[in-house]
């Protein structure tokens, strides 16, 4: 879709916008758009946001909920704002003024994975430190009087199957880069977290002077390095992507050693890459690459390190 707008004459924001679009329709995965990825109250939100590597302007929403297209909000934003990030019911609001249907996003599917989850004791979560022991019972909890710090040993196996995102970055014909990326989310996720993919230079990143690059993966990890940007970065001083896209995951690799992430990294030349970190069950990082030099969108696989 975002090919097809480009060959039509359309603006690399615009393809980002309506590829990453195209995806809430389809409910890719059931980890991006609305009826997936129920939270602790079997709430669906999204999380979106869209950036023009010429202006350095940056378009997001976050914790949006009854409004389907989250990057067509974000995008707006940008549009109609001075504004970058917008978040929750407020977001929402801002989305109706802008012409948006206030909609339920909820299914059948998100329901019966939410009932799921309450007759699993609410298995698995994302609380620690607390009373009743989260890892065998539902809340509602309360702190408990001494904090353990303990690594967490399930969070990435437990990412690696209940949420993605889509990320994109389109090069245009004279080098200009836009990216974008949009998410429901980590499932069973407290009601108001946010992850990393609303946040510039997280989520994804770009610099017509550089390129672009975007991440996928468990983002309450991944964003605390910034991945997105610092891949820029790295191709800014004539990094080969694939490498930046390396060096990006083994910095993470030293504090977070079984995190589930990857990243996509593409220059304005148009060469472009792609890395993962390789835990059990993720030992390759599959992805869509179009450009001029290919007949059609071609599957792209790389080993992760």
């Amino acid at each position: 879709t975002a090919w097809r707008v480009l060959e039509s004459g359309g603006s690399e924001l615009d393809a980002v916008e309506r590829g990453c679009g195209q995806c809430e329709i389809d409910q890719c995965d059931g980890s991006v758009g609305y009826g997936g990825s129920p939270d602790e109250s079997g709430e669906t939100t999204l999380d979106a946001m869209i950036m023009d590597g010429n202006t350095m302007e940056v378009g997001a929403v976050a914790d949006l909920r009854h409004v389907k297209n989250a990057i067509g909000v974000a995008r707006r934003v940008i549009e109609y704002t001075k504004h970058t990030l917008l978040v929750g019911e407020s977001a929402s609001l801002f989305a109706v003024r802008m012409g948006f249907p206030y909609e339920d996003l909820t299914t059948q599917k998100s329901l019966s994975l939410y009932s799921e989850w309450l007759n699993q004791n609410c298995q698995p979560n994302y609380w620690k430190n607390v009373v009743p022991d989260s890892s065998k019972s539902c809340g509602p909890y309360k702190r408990r009087a001494e904090v353990t710090y303990k690594e967490e040993q399930t969070t990435s196996q437990r990412s690696v199957h209940n949420h993605d995102t889509i990320g994109m970055v389109v090069i245009g014909v004279s080098g200009t880069v836009a990216s974008g990326t949009s998410t429901n989310g980590a499932i069973h996720k407290l009601p108001g977290r946010v992850g990393d993919s609303p946040i510039a230079g997280a989520g994804s990143y770009a610099d017509s002077t550089a390129g672009g690059a975007a991440a996928t993966g468990d983002g309450d990890i991944m964003m605390r390095f910034l991945p997105s940007y610092q891949a820029v970065e790295y191709m800014r001083m004539g990094t080969d992507p694939t490498v930046a896209c390396q060096k990006v995951i083994s910095r993470i690799q030293k504090y977070a050693p079984r995190f589930f992430g990857a990243i996509i990294c593409a220059n304005t030349t148009g060469s472009y890459g792609a890395a993962c970190n390789k835990i059990p069950g993720f030992t390759q990082f599959h992805f869509m690459v179009s450009s001029p030099l290919l007949s059609q969108p071609t599957e792209q696989v790389v080993d992760c390190i």
